[in-house]
């Protein structure tokens, strides 16, 4: 009767694992799974569970927010979508997309305020009042924005501060979807809004963070009007690589007013000066270099 070591089968591809953590070369033992990976497969699998239903703790993400001197975070706004709990958030994607009438009426009432006013470079109803916004939905991992939302924040305002951009406070969302970007923009009177949005985990990957980035947001967007960047974590897309293909696609938007499928990130070839990738020479072979596209 053969040992169990002796009764797992390596795969020939095991040399591969160290480049990635997708599930690859795992070996068999008979015509199954050798017991390590199924037991891997299944802590992956309950960790993917717990980061869609982990709840978002808004007064520490808060409180980073000023620690890290992110601007307007004094006057951060905690709003809530119209999914009011986690089953319904879940079953209703479309509740998820929209304010509550509570956080409206908040929101409202916050950029109506004669002194958010005064601050901007118009009183009109549409008038937009600031250059930028930040938007911090928990989505479908509230485990990604609590890791990688502050430390990008700090990434991206390195790079956009000699632009000298008003910015609106940010808001945090709770049982948000990427499109409530939209209804919070045009409340704000902003010309630009990020959506930071916690991407639906893989079993690799439960904290990946990902970017919607609008321009003249507006209620009834499509999603054929918005910009992506994903995978934003340490395993994945680097803080600072993530923020200078931001900076980009904000320059970009305000330069040819525009977003979406009409803007096209064509940085690759210049995120090697920020410390990130080179651009692809001339002949490199794609599959070995990475798509620069991400």
């Amino acid at each position: 009767m053969p040992d169990n070591k002796s009764s797992v089968v390596d795969n020939p591809w095991q040399a591969l694992r160290r480049f990635t953590a997708a599930r690859i070369a795992l070996g068999r033992a008979g015509v199954s799974l050798p017991t390590a990976p199924q037991l891997a497969f299944q802590l992956a699998h309950a960790q993917a569970r717990d980061a869609v239903h982990l709840a978002l703790d808004t007064e520490t993400l808060h409180a980073q927010l000023l620690q890290a001197g992110i601007p307007g975070a004094d006057a951060c706004q905690v709003l809530d979508s119209a999914a009011m709990d986690r089953l319904t958030y879940l079953q209703r994607p479309d509740l998820g997309r929209r304010l509550s009438d509570v956080s409206r009426a908040s929101l409202t009432a916050f950029a109506g305020d004669p002194e958010v006013k005064r601050a901007g470079k118009g009183d009109g109803q549409q008038e937009r009042i600031y250059d930028l916004a930040f938007v911090i939905a928990d989505g479908l991992s509230s485990l990604a924005i609590a890791r990688n939302a502050v430390p990008f924040l700090q990434a991206v305002q390195q790079r956009i501060a000699p632009r000298n951009w008003t910015q609106a406070p940010p808001t945090i969302v709770r049982q948000g979807r990427v499109a409530i970007g939209d209804d919070i923009g045009s409340l704000l009177r902003t010309r630009l809004v990020v959506v930071m949005i916690g991407e639906r985990p893989g079993l690799s990957s439960p904290d990946s963070m990902g970017l919607y980035l609008s321009w003249m947001p507006r209620v009834g967007m499509t999603d054929a009007e918005r910009n992506c960047i994903s995978n934003i974590r340490p395993e994945g897309l680097r803080y600072d690589e993530a923020a200078g293909k931001l900076d980009y696609l904000l320059a970009e938007a305000h330069r040819r007013q525009l977003s979406g499928v009409g803007l096209k990130d064509e940085s690759a070839a210049g995120v090697g000066e920020h410390g990130g990738e080179q651009g692809l020479a001339s002949g490199t072979n794609f599959l070995l270099a990475g798509d620069p596209e991400r």
